[in-house]
């Protein structure tokens, strides 16, 4: 059971990876979403799945005297769980702002900070500027 949950765990690592590297805002988010869950069933398939009884130390012995289970992965997924929840959350209110902003999903074409590229018929090279005087500062002292 346990190589089989930790096949399903690659699959769905792989998948929101896929889903990530897609280009599209919606499809991140998705992935981010198939990443938290990923990470999880990692955690939980860490833990073992033995079938143990709970964690209970009798009342007249100092060390559990059958085998117990682990209880730090689950404490991990809760708490991962928590983060995953406040991070969807963060994410989804960025998506938000920026669809709200730019009106585009694509990432392809959410190029605000670069700049626009040049008309190749002005004659100037994309690496030139010119400053107030009108030299190109591309040239040598005039």
């Amino acid at each position: 059971m346990e190589t089989a949950l930790a096949f399903m765990c690659g699959i769905i690592a792989a998948a929101s990876i896929y889903l990530m590297l897609s280009g599209n805002l919606i499809r991140f988010i998705f992935g981010l979403v198939l990443a938290t869950n990923a990470v999880n069933l990692l955690i939980f398939v860490s833990g073992r799945l033995a079938e143990t009884r709970p964690p209970l130390i009798g009342d007249d012995a100092a060390v559990p005297v059958q085998e117990v289970a682990n209880a730090l992965p689950q404490a991990l997924i809760l708490t991962a769980i928590v983060i995953g929840f406040a991070l969807l959350t963060f994410v989804f209110i960025l998506f938000y702002r920026t669809y709200q902003s730019l009106g585009t999903v694509d990432t392809e074409s959410m190029r605000i900070s670069e700049p626009a590229e040049s008309d190749p018929d002005d004659g100037a090279t994309p690496g030139d500027k010119s400053d107030a005087s009108g030299r190109v500062s591309g040239e040598g002292p005039a």
